[in-house]
C-alpha cells in the first residue's frame, strides 16, 4: 500500500521550513500584540452535468499565505500566492508599519487535538471516469422517473484544504479539511407550463456518501416532488398571515436575519439592532439559539477556526434572553470576553472576521401536527430559494421555492411566487409555536460577509410565527 503524504508538504516546500515560518512570524509581528502567518493549500473540482451531457469540468489548485499583525483596533495584513521565505519577508516589512503595541500580548488558543471529519482526500479516493457516471446515471433516474421531466440539471463539487497556523508565541495548528456537495435540479412541464425543483446535499466528507444509490436517489426524489409540486400551484396571496416554517433548510431566515446581528464586530461597533442588550429578552420564550462548529462532518463545522481556536457549542440566545455574541480574537480582545472559536476567512488572501459556523434554533415541544391545526388562514413555507437582507436592521425578503397555503388547520394549494417579507429581531418575539422536530439542513450553506464567502450549516424546528408579510402575486 502507497504511503500517502504528509499534509504538511503541500506547506513547507520551496525551501520554506515550519522553523523557517516560525522565526519569520516572530520577526514579523514583533511589534503587534496578535496576529499569525496563515498557510493554505486548497484544491478543487467541480463537474456540471446538463442536458444529458457534461457541460463543465473543473480543477483547481492554489497555495498561499496571509500575515497579519494587529495593535489595539488597527491591523496589517498581506498575502501572496506564493508559499516561500523571500514572500514571507516582504510581507513583513508591511506589518512593520503598524503602531507598536502598548497592552501585554495576547495568549495564543488553547491546544486541541480533536478531529472532527476525515483528512481523506475526496478528490483522489474516487476516479473522475466514477465520478462523471454518477452524474449520468443520476440524469438518467431522473428522466426515468417521470414522463413530465424536461431537463436534469446535476452538479457535483469537493474540495480537500490544509491550513496551518503559526504564531509568534510558538503556537502551531493545523487542520485538513474535506469538502463535497451535490446539487440536483429538474424541470418539468405540463400543459405547456414548466416548474423546477432542487435539492441538495454534502459536507465534510469524502463522496462516499453521494455515490450511494439511497443518496443520490433521495436527491432525485426530493428535487422531483418539489418541481411537481409546483406544477400545480396557484398564485400566492399577500398580506399578513400566520407563517408555518419547515424544519430544517427554512433555518436559513435565522441565519440571515438574526444570526449576522450576533457577531462580534457589528455588536462593539454598535450597528446591530442586538447590541448592548446581553441579559435582556429579545424573543419569544422557549426560543434557544446556538452556534456550534464542532459538529461532526458538517459543512460549517471546523476542528480549530481560521485563527486556531478550537470551536465550540456557544448558546447564543437562550429562552428568549440573549446571552452572547459570536466573536473572533480581535472582538474578543476588545470587548472583554473569550474568542468563541468563530474567526473564519475565505482563503490565505482575506484577513478573518466574526462569522457564524452551524447556526440553529433548537426544538421545542410542540407537535408539528398540532402547530398546522392552530393555523385558520396562514402559509406554510417549507422551502426557501434567494433572499436579501440587511444585516445591521435584520430586515428580509426571502423567496419560497415551496410553499402552500393553510385553511382551517389544512394543507391547502399549493402556491408559487410567495416571498417573506420582515426583520429578525421582531420576528423571533412573534414565535408561538416551537416544534420538537428539530432538523439540520443537509450540507448545502453558502454565507457571505464583507465580500467573503464561507460554507456554513443551519437548521430549527417546525415553527409557527404569527403576523408575517407575506408578498404575493394573487
Amino acid at each position: 500500500m502507497a504511503t500517502l503524504p504528509d499534509p504538511r508538504s503541500f506547506l513547507y516546500r520551496d525551501g520554506l521550513d515550519p522553523d523557517a515560518a516560525q522565526r519569520l512570524t516572530a520577526d514579523a509581528l514583533a511589534r503587534a500584540d496578535d496576529g499569525e502567518l496563515y498557510l493554505q493549500y486548497r484544491k478543487s473540482e467541480a463537474f456540471g452535468f446538463d442536458d444529458g451531457r457534461l457541460k463543465t469540468a473543473s480543477y483547481d489548485t492554489h497555495a498561499g499565505f496571509g500575515l497579519r499583525a494587529v495593535s489595539g483596533e488597527m491591523t496589517a495584513f498581506a498575502h501572496a500566492n506564493e508559499l516561500s521565505q523571500a514572500a514571507i519577508r516582504r510581507a513583513g516589512e508591511t506589518m512593520a508599519l503598524i503602531d507598536p503595541a502598548t497592552g501585554p500580548k495576547a495568549a495564543p488558543p488553547r491546544a486541541t487535538n480533536r478531529h472532527l471529519y476525515t483528512d481523506a482526500d475526496p478528490l483522489d479516493l474516487v476516479p473522475f471516469a466514477d465520478k462523471v457516471n454518477l452524474c449520468q446515471t443520476i440524469d438518467a433516474a431522473a428522466r426515468a422517473r417521470d414522463p413530465r421531466v424536461r431537463q436534469v440539471s446535476v452538479a457535483l463539487m469537493g474540495s480537500w484544504s490544509v491550513v496551518e497556523i503559526v504564531r509568534p508565541d510558538g503556537f502551531v495548528a493545523t487542520d485538513v479539511r474535506p469538502l463535497v456537495r451535490l446539487n440536483v435540479s429538474i424541470v418539468v412541464e405540463a400543459n405547456g407550463r414548466r416548474e423546477t425543483g432542487s435539492y441538495g446535499t454534502g459536507g465534510r466528507t469524502t463522496y462516499d456518501r453521494l455515490l450511494q444509490p439511497a443518496t443520490w436517489n433521495r436527491a432525485i426524489d426530493e428535487a422531483l416532488a418539489q418541481a411537481l409540486v409546483n406544477l400545480e400551484s396557484v398564485d400566492a396571496p399577500a398580506g399578513e398571515f400566520e407563517v408555518l416554517l419547515g424544519a430544517g433548510w427554512p433555518g436559513i431566515i435565522l441565519h440571515e436575519a438574526i444570526g449576522h446581528g450576533l457577531e462580534g464586530d457589528f455588536n462593539r461597533k454598535g450597528t446591530s439592532a442586538f447590541s448592548g442588550r446581553i441579559g435582556e429578552r429579545v424573543a419569544a420564550p422557549g426560543v434557544t439559539v446556538v452556534d456550534d462548529g464542532s459538529i461532526h462532518d458538517r459543512r460549517g463545522s471546523l476542528s480549530i477556526d481560521d485563527e486556531g481556536t478550537p470551536t465550540q457549542e456557544n448558546i447564543l440566545i437562550e429562552d428568549g434572553i440573549l446571552k452572547g455574541y459570536i466573536h473572533d480574537r480581535l472582538n474578543a480582545r476588545l470587548m472583554g470576553v473569550e474568542p468563541t472559536g468563530n474567526g473564519r476567512r475565505e482563503s490565505f488572501a482575506h484577513a478573518p472576521m466574526p462569522r457564524m459556523t452551524n447556526t440553529f434554533m433548537r426544538g421545542g415541544r410542540d407537535d408539528p401536527a398540532e402547530l398546522l391545526l392552530r393555523v385558520k388562514n396562514g402559509i406554510f413555507a417549507k422551502s426557501f430559494g434567494g433572499g436579501q437582507v440587511d444585516i445591521v436592521s435584520g430586515k428580509f425578503v426571502f423567496s419560497c421555492t415551496e410553499a402552500y397555503r393553510i385553511e382551517n388547520g389544512r394543507i391547502g394549494a399549493p402556491i408559487k411566487g410567495a416571498t417573506l417579507i420582515g426583520d429578525g429581531p421582531s420576528v423571533l418575539t412573534k414565535v408561538t409555536g416551537i416544534g420538537n422536530d428539530f432538523a439540520l439542513d443537509e450540507g448545502i450553506g453558502m454565507c457571505g460577509k464583507g465580500g467573503q464567502s464561507v460554507p456554513a450549516g443551519v437548521g430549527q424546528p417546525t415553527l409557527l410565527v404569527a403576523g408575517l408579510t407575506v408578498g404575493g402575486t394573487a
